[in-house]
């Protein structure tokens, strides 16, 4: 019985799924708000608490984030990353002043002490590379100019997470300091045998993983996906690092083939990983909150952009671009949920938790009508920079020189 009441959860959850993406599909707009609102009128204190299926949605949320970073992953390759890095560090530090300093600044006046302090600036600082990848892919931006400009700001915020998680642990535990140096040596040690593999050995691991036939591929590139994510989280890495340098690792047709037969699985994990974030919040807790979770969102949102803005500016992206990179980076979702739980769980109450849970879900579903709501504007912007008369331009591509609309974009 317990079996079939699971499967009739499950079923109605799938469902659930393909109505609300039809109706995001019917008005043009992101199924992403959707699904996070369905979770939370079904999750913890909502309409109608689901009561067996959630041990198998949460496994599927976390599946869902690593198929997301993976494909991202795809796009790219080794070299691209190394040298992105290389040039994103102004960039990356820039972006973590901005967006920690609220969440720090928020917890210190609250007088809620310094480790909650450090935990608020994580909340309030990592954009989520979930929902971001999902944005990016639905509103086709995946081969715009400032698309590498936005993964470098990810990359740069997952691998910084990689240093933080060991610390905040530690403050939490209340461990000393040579516990922290470990827990942070052995997540820098993991990040750098990954990506040396990736850089050095990338021909080898997509040797291993190709096949002509489409199951054989899909079951040896989803398992070897999984396996490193895994063992980079069991290391106190970021599953969804580990899960995009394996994309990184992989090129060519193998990388276009293996993004082929794995989108339909991404895209149903990716939707469950919406709902289970929905799920996780009790909507009776929220009220109370509101007030400083809107204000630090709005803030957010300003800060988000401005980093999206200066990261395509050095990136030599005219200014539609650089509104839409700053639009991308406005969500979060997956890291800041996890900070805030291992916050509460380490002892530090109080309302942490739920400003957590609102600030995140005002940004969550925010952060992809924001998005689409940038294109028209990016296109109005780009109208404007072709009316203005440039006194100097850079040589345009042919592709760019056929359409001056798209020319703008080409002009630093």
């Amino acid at each position: 019985m317990h079996g079939a009441i699971q499967l009739i959860e499950l079923g109605a959850i799938i469902l659930a799924l393909g109505l609300l993406g039809a109706v995001a599909v019917r008005f043009s707009i992101s199924a992403i708000p959707l699904y996070l609102l369905a979770g939370l009128a079904f999750g913890i204190g909502g309409i109608l608490p689901l009561t067996t299926s959630e041990e198998f949605v949460s496994l599927g949320a976390e599946v869902g984030v690593i198929l997301l970073l993976f494909t991202l992953g795809l796009e790219y390759t080794a070299d691209e990353l190394v040298g992105t890095l290389r040039t994103s560090a102004p960039v990356g530090l820039l972006d973590l002043v901005l967006n920690a300093a609220p969440g720090v600044i928020t917890a210190l006046v609250l007088g809620w002490g310094p480790v909650a302090a450090v935990a608020l600036g994580g909340i309030t600082y990592v954009t989520s590379s979930g929902i971001t990848a999902k944005v990016v892919g639905d509103l086709g931006w995946l081969g715009n100019r400032e698309t590498p400009a936005v993964l470098s700001v990810l990359v740069f915020e997952d691998l910084a997470m990689a240093a933080y998680l060991p610390i905040l642990t530690t403050l939490l535990a209340g461990a000393g300091l040579a516990a922290g140096a470990m827990s942070l040596a052995v997540a820098g040690g993991t990040i750098t045998v990954i990506l040396v593999i990736a850089l050095r050995h990338g021909t080898l691991v997509g040797r291993f993983a190709s096949s002509p036939n489409e199951e054989v591929l899909l079951l040896k590139v989803l398992g070897l996906t999984l396996l490193v994510a895994g063992v980079a989280q069991q290391l106190q890495v970021s599953a969804a690092v580990g899960a995009f340098l394996v994309g990184i690792a992989l090129s060519g047709p193998l990388a276009h083939n293996a993004r082929r037969v794995l989108e339909p699985l991404r895209d149903l994990f990716a939707a469950v990983f919406f709902v289970f974030f929905g799920l996780q919040t009790d909507p009776r807790q929220l009220p109370p909150v509101l007030g400083i979770a809107a204000l630090l969102a709005v803030i957010g949102v300003a800060t988000k952009v401005a980093t999206g803005w200066w990261a395509a500016r050095r990136a030599g992206v005219g200014p539609s671009g650089r509104l839409r990179a700053g639009a991308a980076l406005i969500s979060r979702g997956e890291f800041n949920i996890v900070i805030a739980g291992l916050a509460v769980s380490g002892g530090v109450g109080g309302k942490l938790g739920p400003l957590a849970a609102a600030y995140v879900l005002i940004l969550a579903v925010a952060g992809p009508l924001l998005a689409r709501g940038a294109e028209p504007l990016a296109r109005l912007l780009r109208r404007r920079t072709i009316a203005t008369p440039q006194p100097v331009a850079r040589p345009l591509t042919r592709t760019a020189a056929q359409d001056p609309v798209e020319a703008a974009d080409e002009i630093s």
